[in-house]
């Protein structure tokens, strides 16, 4: 039996990328699975990668622009015009990408919302963990009480996992997630038929009564977010449509009230 080399960067990029043999994405899936933070990551990585082609493959397919043809080389100006709008394209990918890599290693900004920050991490664990089929969660379901002790006394606040039997949803389990501020908690509930849907819950350093449900979209993840006194709430799915999981959101956030 050969050694499997070691995960490198350079895996982990061309996992994002779409790159990697069928052997060698098993042995990066089974790395990632073992490290949330890096998971995350990638799964960050995979998104902007989408993003870029959603908006630029529309100009890659385009003619090249007729005054650009004529100028460059006579003849030759097809080919060579060609090339230069692929990089002039590239320029663009380049950059934006450099951004947007910068802004995810940087943080958000000082002025950003933090909540809307929750709730693209909150879709993005949720995104990472719930296709998984043997490693949805750490803890599972049957440790419950060990599960919430655990977060609990990681996250530094008292978290609950609520019961949403009433929804059709069991609990699976859930897991210690890395934040910008420190640990977070993910619940992950699901039904009978698999659909799932994740609880990201995080401690506030500012306590605040602020209970408004907001709501955003991350690709094909939906996420209901609010920050109840000393927690913020992140509730996402890809199964539920918006009505279904605010539905949900609103059965959480009975539970979860004081």
């Amino acid at each position: 039996m050969s050694e499997i080399r070691p995960i490198t960067e350079a895996d982990l990029q061309a996992y994002a990328d779409a790159r990697l043999s069928e052997p060698r994405k098993s042995q990066v899936e089974a790395w990632l699975a073992e490290r949330p933070e890096e998971a995350e990551r990638i799964a960050a990585y995979r998104r902007l990668s989408e993003d870029l082609r959603a908006t630029y493959d529309p100009l890659l397919a385009e003619a090249v622009p007729e005054r650009m043809r004529l100028s460059v080389w006579g003849g030759r100006g097809r080919a060579f015009g060609l090339a230069a709008a692929w990089l002039a394209a590239g320029v663009a990918l380049g950059a934006l990408a450099g951004w947007q890599l910068h802004a995810w290693r940087s943080g958000p900004a000082p002025l950003a919302d933090t909540t809307t920050t929750m709730a693209r991490r909150a879709a993005i664990a949720h995104a990472t963990y719930s296709p998984e089929v043997r490693h949805p969660v750490e803890v599972g379901a049957d440790q419950e009480q060990h599960l919430i002790a655990w977060l609990s006394k990681r996250v530094g606040v008292k978290v609950q996992a609520p019961k949403l039997e009433a929804a059709g949803m069991s609990l699976v389990g859930g897991r210690l997630l890395p934040g910008e501020n420190g640990p977070v908690a993910q619940f992950m509930y699901q039904t009978q038929a698999g659909r799932r849907l994740t609880l990201y819950l995080r401690a506030e350093k500012a306590q605040t009564r602020e209970t408004a449900f907001r709501y955003v979209r991350e690709k094909n993840v939906g996420v209901f977010y609010w920050i109840d006194r000393d927690c913020g709430y992140a509730l996402a799915s890809g199964d539920l449509d918006k009505e279904e999981l605010l539905r949900v959101a609103t059965m959480v956030y009975k539970q979860l009230e004081p």
